[in-house]
């Protein structure tokens, strides 16, 4: 077991190129929720704080306005169920955040899941809620349960054995987090208690899209992710609420540069 600090991954932290261009730094792909439209802006928040060169949030029909109007940095398109595969067909859309605030609908996440291209995924709440068919995941996919929804998942047994029963990476959120894809394991106890309020994982789940998006390793990015995030839970500490952990996000890169 490895516990999580940044000489881990700190070295594999995505580094922007001097010539590079957005394109260079990923295409991060969060779909939105009808009524919990908040959750997947902080998705989309966090990925683009923690580096990801684009966001789109595709929204469902008749929601793009409550989208455009509070999230300016991003690409809004509203989904119709028909054009689902084609959204998800371009190759520089590489990371698919689905679950947060998608509401109680499992035939379309599974419908999501079906239907993504190359994309790495962080699944997380409605998507975990609702995920009918583990074959749907790939080895380089994420799960973000709490406790909760890691029981409804997968029962009485370890998140080591359930990363191994999924085949892909496990974060079990709590007061130490495990992080593991079935082999090896990090532990991390690196947060704060006020990261126990509403919307702040959907943030984490944002922050390891983002981190997928810019190409760096599956178990890597959800560690630096975890500690990014639980370092931004410090460092605001008391009257933390989730919108906050995002404009944290900034000053801790440069730390850790």
């Amino acid at each position: 077991m490895y516990t999580n600090v940044p000489g881990m991954w700190k070295n594999q932290l995505p580094r922007p190129k001097p010539d590079g261009h957005k394109y260079d730094r990923g295409h991060c792909v969060v779909i939105g929720g009808a009524k919990m439209t908040g959750a997947a802006r902080l998705a989309a928040e966090g990925a683009a704080r923690v580096g990801a060169g684009l966001t789109t949030i595709i929204a469902p029909e008749g929601t793009g306005t409550i989208y455009r109007e509070t999230s300016p940095a991003h690409i809004i398109i509203e989904d119709a169920l028909a054009d689902r595969c084609s959204q998800l067909q371009d190759p520089r859309r590489n990371a698919l955040v689905l679950g947060p605030g998608f509401g109680n609908d499992a035939a379309g996440i599974n419908g999501w899941l079906s239907a993504r291209g190359i994309q790495r995924l962080v699944l997380d709440a409605d998507g975990l809620n609702h995920l009918s068919d583990f074959t749907l995941l790939r080895r380089d996919d994420v799960l973000t349960p709490h406790a909760g929804e890691f029981q409804k998942l997968f029962g009485d047994i370890s998140a080591q054995e359930a990363a191994l029963k999924a085949k892909c990476i496990v974060v079990l959120k709590g007061a130490k987090t495990i992080i593991t894809d079935g082999k090896d394991i990090v532990e991390s106890a690196h947060a704060s208690p006020y990261l126990a309020s509403a919307g702040t994982g959907d943030v984490l789940a944002g922050i390891i899209g983002g981190l997928l998006a810019q190409g760096m390793g599956s178990l890597l990015a959800a560690s630096a992710g975890v500690w990014i995030h639980g370092e931004a839970g410090m460092r605001i500490g008391a009257g933390l609420v989730a919108s906050d952990l995002p404009d944290a996000i900034p000053d801790i890169l440069k730390s850790l540069a």
